[in-house]
C-alpha cells in the first residue's frame, strides 16, 4: 500500500511542477501594434532598436553594464539575451533586457522597422 501512495504522491508532485513551470515561462509576442514580454506590454511606437548578446557578453550586460531602471526578464535555463531600447519620453525605463533562445531573430524583426 505504501508503494502506491508514494507513486501517486510522486505523480501529483511531478504534474504540479510541470504545470508551474509552464505557467511561469514568459513569452515574447511582437505584433505591428505592440511588444509583450511576459506580462509587460508596450506600444510598438515606443520600441527602439535591439541588440542580441550571447556568451560572455551576456554576463557583461546583465552585470556591470546593467541599468537599474531597466525592465528585466531572465530565465536561468536560457542563456542568450536581447536588449530592446525604449524610446517613450515619459517612461524612465531605458530598455528591456530579456532571455530568449532566438535573440538574433528578435533583433532582425525589431530593427527592420
Amino acid at each position: 500500500m505504501n508503494i502506491w501512495a508514494g507513486a501517486v504522491a510522486g505523480a501529483v508532485v511531478a504534474g504540479g511542477t510541470a504545470i508551474a513551470l509552464m505557467a511561469s515561462s514568459s513569452s515574447i509576442v511582437l505584433t505591428a501594434a505592440s511588444l509583450q514580454v511576459g506580462r509587460a506590454r508596450i506600444e510598438r511606437r515606443f520600441v527602439g532598436g535591439a541588440e542580441a548578446f550571447r556568451g560572455e557578453d551576456v554576463r557583461r550586460v546583465r552585470g556591470p553594464e546593467l541599468d537599474a531602471r531597466a525592465f528585466m526578464n531572465f530565465r536561468a535555463s536560457v542563456g542568450p539575451v536581447v536588449r530592446i531600447q525604449i524610446i517613450d519620453p515619459v517612461d524612465p525605463t531605458p530598455y528591456w533586457l530579456t532571455s530568449t533562445r532566438h535573440p538574433e531573430r528578435i533583433v532582425e524583426v525589431l530593427n527592420a522597422g
